[in-house]
């Protein structure tokens, strides 16, 4: 039985592939002719690191609610590659939407190194399309919450009216438009905290995952934030 793999350029794509010479340990190199990368194929690595898909499987993976050891463990990879693919990453979501009939609000509890470092997510999220509009972090105070306001306003959103629960600051910082308060009103942006905290595994209760780099649980949340938004998971 004739096997036939199909190879592409792991950096353009190209089907326009030529065979080019062995390596040292026998296996069969690769040249684009399109762009002149030289690669080994998916099939013959050795270090599954490498392989062309691991990124997208990686980040798939992540906001699946698995852990980096999880992952380094589950495709025979190392944790540094997990946690590079983690920072390397660029995610901003984008409203898809100018105007909101309602936009509710609330807060969410998490820790960076130890459970003293608290770092409090703030954000407005649509409880009709599922969609997490803005959000901001900071300390658990009226000042957090104007950003968010603020944030709101350099994304063009406009909102006919914001509910939240009996918190001061979210009182204060929306009084200028319509509000509806009371835990009735958030009943769609309380069950998306419990989903955030399946989705994300820094974010799970009485986990010991949880991130050292407060770069990374930033990321962490923009990746998962951007699947969710786009349908993705």
């Amino acid at each position: 039985m004739k096997i036939t793999l199909q190879i592409k350029c792991p950096t353009c794509l190209s089907n326009n592939i030529k065979r080019n010479s062995i390596k040292v340990d026998g296996k069969q190199n690769h040249q684009c002719k399109d762009c002149k990368r030289q690669f080994i194929g998916d099939h013959a690595l050795s270090y599954q690191g490498c392989n062309s898909g691991i990124t997208g499987k990686i980040l798939h993976l992540m906001v699946r609610g698995s852990g980096v050891r999880d992952i380094a463990e589950v495709e025979r990879i190392s944790i540094g590659k997990v946690l590079r693919t983690l920072s390397e990453s660029i995610y901003q979501i984008q409203p898809k939407q100018s105007h909101y009939e309602c936009l509710e609000v609330d807060e969410l509890w998490t820790f960076v190194g130890n459970k003293k470092n608290k770092q409090w997510l703030i954000y407005a999220y649509h409880r009709e399309s599922g969609e997490i509009v803005a959000y901001v972090w900071g300390k658990l105070d009226l000042a957090t919450v104007q950003r968010l306001k603020a944030r709101l306003k350099k994304l063009g959103v406009q909102y006919a009216r914001i509910a939240s629960d009996h918190w001061d600051s979210f009182i204060t910082a929306f009084q200028c438009c319509k509000q509806v308060i009371g835990k009735f009103f958030t009943v769609g942006i309380e069950g998306n905290n419990c989903r955030i905290r399946h989705r994300i595994r820094r974010g799970f209760r009485r986990s010991c995952n949880f991130s050292k780099k407060l770069e990374n649980h930033f990321k962490a949340f923009d990746l998962t934030f951007f699947y969710l938004n786009n349908g993705f998971v």
